[in-house]
């Protein structure tokens, strides 16, 4: 089975969606990762971490509000966002890391 590290590590980039299940805005973006995941599939992964079940991965990121969006890229964290965002924006901002 695949570790969080083993997939962040890869070649392809990897958007995480750090969230939580009580959070309203995180909600709101569930839908839009889930697109983002099916139209960019083979060329990035995408991942959801649930930060009340996954608290030492949020705390080694300094995850601090959800949701939180970190694009990795070879194992580095190459671009982060805090709060909701539109598809668009979110999209756009991954493709540059193909």
């Amino acid at each position: 089975m695949e570790t969080f590290n083993d997939i962040i590590k890869g070649d392809k980039p990897v958007l995480v969606d750090f969230y939580a299940t009580w959070c309203g805005p995180c909600k709101t973006m569930g839908p839009v990762i889930e697109d983002i995941g099916k139209e960019l599939q083979g060329e990035a992964r995408v991942l959801k971490i649930d930060v009340d079940k996954n608290q030492s991965v949020a705390d080694q990121y300094n995850v601090q509000a959800v949701p939180t969006f970190i694009i990795f890229k070879n194992g580095e964290a190459v671009w982060r966002n805090a709060g909701a965002m539109d598809k668009a924006t979110l999209l756009a901002q991954l493709k540059t890391f193909f």
